[in-house]
């Protein structure tokens, strides 16, 4: 089993990046994969294995993929479902759900309804005091400024990304007035707001 792979990232799609490392580029599917940035570093990885597919999953952190470890082991919960969560932010904040018992903040997660909800703080909570630290850190963090190229396809590609990881055209549809509306941003940036809405 992978723990992590250290290579260039030449790709960024929706749903994937992909990962070069040795000559051999990696098709890696990420939470977020406009979090990362193509150049050289490392990604920690999951490789999933099914009867028809071999896919690696890749996280910036350890603590991405300890959760995402985690939340796969709830029954209800695949691995698509996993990513759509961890999108949402830093570990710590699905954490603090978990450990609060938080089911309506759980059940806006896209494929997560009630039953689900309720499985995974059954299964989960008290369980994750190794996958985040302080479950508080960065819940009021300023979010990083970063240049905005003179060309605006970081929204329509935060769009698409929102909807690899599950959500509704109505519910994008719903948000992306509001979107537009905002300060010029990074895909990054637009895709977390996004998720900021959805999920408020």
């Amino acid at each position: 089993m992978y723990e992590y792979i250290k290579g260039t990232v030449t790709f960024i799609g929706p749903e994937y990046i992909v990962l070069e490392n040795s000559g051999i580029g990696y098709r890696v599917l990420t939470p977020n994969p406009f979090a990362f940035v193509k150049t050289e570093q490392q990604v920690f990885v999951y490789q999933h294995v099914r009867e028809d597919a071999h896919v690696l999953f890749g996280f910036a952190t350890a603590e991405e993929k300890r959760l995402f470890e985690k939340l796969i082991s709830v029954s209800g919960i695949g691995p698509k479902g996993a990513l759509a969560v961890l999108a949402s932010g830093t570990p710590s904040h699905v954490v603090e759900a978990i450990e609060r018992e938080d089911e309506s903040y759980l059940i806006k997660f896209p494929g997560i309804g009630k039953k689900t909800a309720r499985q995974m703080i059954l299964d989960l909570k008290g369980k994750l005091e190794h996958v985040a630290g302080d479950p508080f850190s960065g819940l009021f963090a300023e979010d990083k400024e970063e240049p905005a190229p003179s060309e605006n396809t970081e929204l329509s590609e935060a769009l698409l990304a929102l909807e690899a990881l599950g959500y509704s055209a109505r519910e994008i549809k719903r948000i992306s007035s509001r979107l537009e509306k905002e300060e010029k941003r990074s895909t990054d940036e637009y895709i977390r707001k996004g998720l900021q809405l959805l999920l408020g």
